[in-house]
């Protein structure tokens, strides 16, 4: 790799020479992660591109402890690609992650967010380059906002345990999010096409909320202000999305109630 530039490790199912799926991964290689990265100033490289002598494992790993950013393809459900995934998000360095349009999207990454791309669509392509590059520039400009299902999980356990009320409090609202994005993400995955957009956007949403409960206190109130105004926004997401899917009124009224708790919490610890 140049040495001026910075190091971008894919994460990919790459498959035995000539087989299908080693020609989309290549494809997606070639057309979309390398320009892409280029326009930001790395350079790629992918696990069986990796030319200095030693365990091929031990590079593998070090490439996703100390490259400035990783991409992930989670196409096709490669156990690997989930591992060398988890290495990375343990670390909550910049990553950015890709699916084929139309897979499922696992359960645990559901609150994260990943582009769909279909390789074989000019405008799929150009739509997902776009987004990359955008993704990049965003974990740049603020790389303390990166956040994963892992290191969530540990911010939830310290809340936990932490004797200042205001955060045990914040575990019990992270807690609750968990079990509503638990009932969407079921609901929603025979319409999932339909729903993608909307899906999308309101797992985001979970996701900042929960990010804004585990970050130190601002001045006081304005995590907990924050963190209201995320969930006012949650509510007609969660409209759209009972709309489309056919959710049935029990449904909703549950998704409410829980939300409105949530409201209410945040609003009495803030007093």
């Amino acid at each position: 790799m140049t040495e001026n530039k910075k190091k971008c490790f894919v994460i990919a199912p790459i498959g035995e020479e000539g087989s299908k799926i080693r020609e989309r991964s290549d494809q997606v290689l070639k057309y979309i992660i390398e320009p892409s990265a280029e326009e930001c100033g790395y350079e790629t490289k992918r696990a069986d591109k990796i030319s200095e002598a030693g365990i091929i494992t031990s590079q593998i790993i070090e490439h996703l402890i100390h490259d400035d950013l990783v991409i992930a393809d989670l196409t096709g459900e490669n156990p690997n690609v989930y591992y060398e995934l988890a290495v990375r998000h343990m670390l909550k360095k910049p990553f950015i992650q890709l699916i084929q349009s139309g897979e499922s999207i696992p359960f645990d990454l559901g609150s994260t967010r990943i582009i769909p791309v279909d390789h074989q669509n000019l405008h799929s392509v150009d739509n997902c380059k776009k987004e990359i590059v955008k993704e990049v520039r965003a974990a740049e400009k603020d790389p303390s906002r990166i956040d994963t299902p892992i290191s969530i999980a540990i911010d939830l356990q310290f809340l936990r345990e932490s004797k200042n009320p205001l955060e045990k409090s914040n575990a019990q609202i992270i807690s609750m999010l968990q079990g509503i994005r638990s009932m969407l993400f079921d609901l929603t995955i025979p319409r999932r096409v339909a729903l993608d957009t909307i899906f999308d956007e309101l797992m985001l949403r979970f996701h900042e909320l929960v990010a804004i409960l585990v970050l130190p206190e601002e001045p006081p109130g304005g995590r907990l202000l924050r963190a209201q105004n995320t969930l006012s926004m949650l509510v007609p997401q969660i409209e759209k999305i009972s709309t489309v899917a056919g959710a049935n009124a029990a449904d909703v009224t549950l998704w409410f109630t829980r939300i409105n708790e949530l409201m209410k919490k945040s609003g009495r610890v803030s007093k």
